[in-house]
């Protein structure tokens, strides 16, 4: 099946690249089902994504409910009952791209679930991420207008995600979001094997501080544990700083994560240098 699919694409000049055996272990599945496919080339073109698709790491499909309709208007919306403000995209001819896209993962031997993009939807983390990631193949639903019949999500949502609690115009550059962030944790889709593993979040903490050349620039020197070469000290430091970081950015993620004593420790010790360089930024010890 090909890496990014749909006949409009050839029409745009995207190479369509054909893969042999399918599953898991060869390439992860989205099927996204929304009403405006080529927005999907910022995320395919370039970047992480764009080669973890060139590397068959995973697939991208794309498909519109249009297709899947029967009247001569291809018409996906209609009024909401009870009145009010804009429209909501029709039950059938999203159930059948669903059932399309579902249909067609089964014969690549790929049970996929089906997750609707949406405000109402259960907030993504980090974690929600990494479980995501472990799954063969996903089923995105961009809504758009007022959003989706209900009863379509009663029926073949299986999920239901946000990204944050904000409106977008649609699901598409939620979809984005979370596709960009599962396919950069699958094993080489990034040029280091640990680059995911350090990000921010991914121990659920914030990501230290980074310094490249010069060293030193507008005043600011690199600290000079980074030129030691002693790697347990720049760990440690690296470490320190994350929690540091995190203390004073998000607590709350902090209180939800927990620490260890060494942990503890170490933030103390951020707290007490950072209160004597910058008076009242450390000057509540963490509790």
């Amino acid at each position: 099946m090909p890496l990014v699919s749909e006949p409009w694409l050839g029409q745009m000049g995207w190479s369509v690249t054909r893969v042999g055996v399918a599953g898991r272990a060869e390439a992860m599945r989205f099927d996204v089902i929304t009403l405006f496919p080529a927005q999907f080339a910022a995320l395919t073109e370039e970047g992480v994504v764009a080669r973890a698709l060139q590397r068959r790491i995973a697939r991208i499909h794309l498909r519109t409910p249009r297709d899947y309709t029967s009247d001569a208007h291809r018409t996906v919306d209609d009024r909401p009952y009870g009145g009010g403000p804009g429209m909501l995209m029709r039950y059938e001819p999203l159930r059948a791209a669903i059932e399309a896209a579902k249909a067609e993962a089964a014969k690549d031997g790929v049970r996929s679930r089906v997750a609707y993009l949406s405000p109402q939807g259960q907030p993504i983390d980090q974690a929600q991420i990494e479980r995501i990631s472990t799954a063969p193949g996903w089923v995105l639903v961009a809504g758009r207008y007022e959003g989706i019949d209900e009863r379509l999500i009663e029926d073949c949502i299986d999920e239901e995600w946000s990204i944050g609690d904000y409106v977008l115009s649609g699901g598409e550059l939620a979809a984005m979001v979370v596709m960009d962030a599962v396919i950069r944790l699958l094993p080489g889709a990034l040029g280091h094997a640990d680059s995911a593993r350090q990000d921010s979040h991914s121990s659920g903490l914030l990501d230290c501080p980074h310094y490249t050349r010069p060293e030193t620039i507008g005043g600011h020197s690199v600290p000079k544990v980074l030129l030691s070469g002693d790697h347990q000290a720049i760990e440690r430091w690296r470490l320190q700083q994350a929690l540091g970081r995190t203390w004073q950015r998000r607590p709350e993620l902090l209180q939800a994560r927990g620490m260890s004593e060494v942990e503890q420790r170490l933030l103390d010790d951020y707290l007490r240098e950072a209160a004597r360089s910058k008076p009242g930024v450390g000057s509540e010890q963490s509790e």
